[in-house]
């Protein structure tokens, strides 16, 4: 499983829902409040071994940025 498919199965088990796709964003998804960003920072740096500074988590609003990020840090 690749790195985006890690991600995306974690933002559909997370904010329980049915598909999802690279258009995923804070603004598309309800779920997806400071609760929801907490929980997946969690599963991020659980799942790919990575600890998040606190200015890559407020970055952190849609797919393409979590890609971003995880790339840097596992590069």
């Amino acid at each position: 499983m690749t790195m985006e498919e890690k991600v995306l199965k974690i933002l559909q088990e997370l904010f329980e829902l049915e598909t999802v796709d690279r258009t995923l964003s804070q603004e598309t998804c309800e779920k997806w409040d400071s609760m929801g960003q907490l929980n997946l920072v969690v599963e991020l740096e659980a799942t790919f071994d990575v600890s998040l500074e606190p200015e890559e988590i407020a970055e952190m609003k849609c797919f393409d940025d979590i890609m971003r990020i995880l790339r840097a840090k596992t590069a």
